[in-house]
């Protein structure tokens, strides 16, 4: 009788939930903000005259304001920290600047930042030299966009995926494209639910509507059938579509290796996040894949207000700039 009681007080939106997050796995290697390998948190400091302290050191001149990683655990007063702050979300530091621009690179070749006559520098103290002018022109309008109240990095999506390319991507490309393969056989699109569960009725069907498709393009544009299984622990592709998908990560550019990385985060599947990247898939095409099966509990449960609705609008955010970041970084 007791056990009677407890099996129907079960939500079974709750439980399917449960039993399908071990698909979801993908996580952003390459982000910027992410603790290193070694445990240490990569702290990125907005300073309006920490560079000019500096410079006094080396009885130099330097007027140029960059984000960098503090030497010693004290900082200057007017320096903002932001170890994590891309993430959680925080207010850093008050605008220290008035004017945002644009400029070619002194070397000419790319882009930067200006804040009033500061250049604006990378982690490791590098000019922000973007590719294409129209990538420096979306970040200038992030920073320009902040309120003179605080600094919000959780609104420069952008100014992320930049620093991404230009400093984590290339010192860790080897470790990212492993960790997206190891993820490979796990992929969002491979998992299909079993068709005669009452808790996924109706998701069997759907997603043979909708993810078959993207299969069949796989296998055409590959060259090899993807696998599909319903196992509770995954299943296993066969070592020819996995070369050769490992094959094209490899010959990617820093930035699109970048948004590659983000997207499948994001999306829980590299198989979706290489189809935006190829023009398969548009954006709401993705997020109505990505959300299948939460879509379909929601429109048999009904939707959590403060839940659902925050989850939707952030893949959307998530989603959208990293495709926007990967159009505008590439050149025409």
């Amino acid at each position: 009788m007791v056990m009677r009681k407890t099996l129907k007080s079960l939500n079974p939106f709750l439980v399917l939930r449960t039993l399908s997050s071990p698909n979801r796995q993908f996580s952003a290697v390459a982000t910027a903000g992410l603790p290193d390998s070694d445990g240490h948190s990569p702290s990125f400091t907005f300073s309006p005259d920490g560079g000019e302290q500096e410079a006094q050191n080396k009885n130099t001149k330097d007027d140029k304001i960059y984000v960098r990683a503090p030497k010693t655990p004290s900082s200057a007063s007017s320096s903002v920290t932001m170890p994590t702050s891309f993430l959680t979300g925080s207010i850093v530091g008050k605008r220290f600047y008035k004017q945002v621009t644009t400029r070619e690179a002194d070397d000419g070749i790319g882009w930067t930042v200006m804040l009033d006559y500061r250049t604006l520098k990378t982690p490791s103290k590098r000019p922000l030299k973007c590719p294409t002018l129209t990538l420096a022109m979306a970040i200038a309008a992030e920073w320009d966009y902040q309120q003179t109240d605080g600094i919000r990095p959780f609104t420069m999506p952008m100014m992320k995926l930049a620093c991404t390319a230009l400093e984590r991507v290339p010192l860790t490309r080897p470790k990212i494209i492993e960790h997206l393969m190891k993820k490979f056989h796990q992929d969002l699109v491979f998992c299909r639910a079993p068709g005669d569960s009452d808790l996924t009725r109706g998701v069997f069907e759907r997603q043979v509507e909708k993810i078959d498709p993207i299969l069949k393009w796989v296998e055409s544009e590959f060259g090899f059938k993807p696998v599909v299984y319903s196992s509770f622990f995954g299943g296993k592709q066969e070592d020819s579509l996995v070369n050769a998908i490992e094959s094209l990560l490899k010959k990617t550019d820093d930035f699109e290796l970048a948004a590659i990385d983000a997207l499948a985060a994001s999306a829980h599947s590299l198989v979706i996040s290489i189809g935006i990247v190829r023009g398969r898939l548009q954006i709401e095409e993705a997020i109505e894949l990505i959300r299948l099966e939460e879509d379909l509990q929601v429109d048999r449960w009904g939707l959590v207000e403060g839940g659902h609705d925050l989850d939707i609008a952030d893949l959307r955010v998530q989603i959208s700039s990293a495709v926007a970041f990967l159009g505008l970084s590439r050149r025409s």
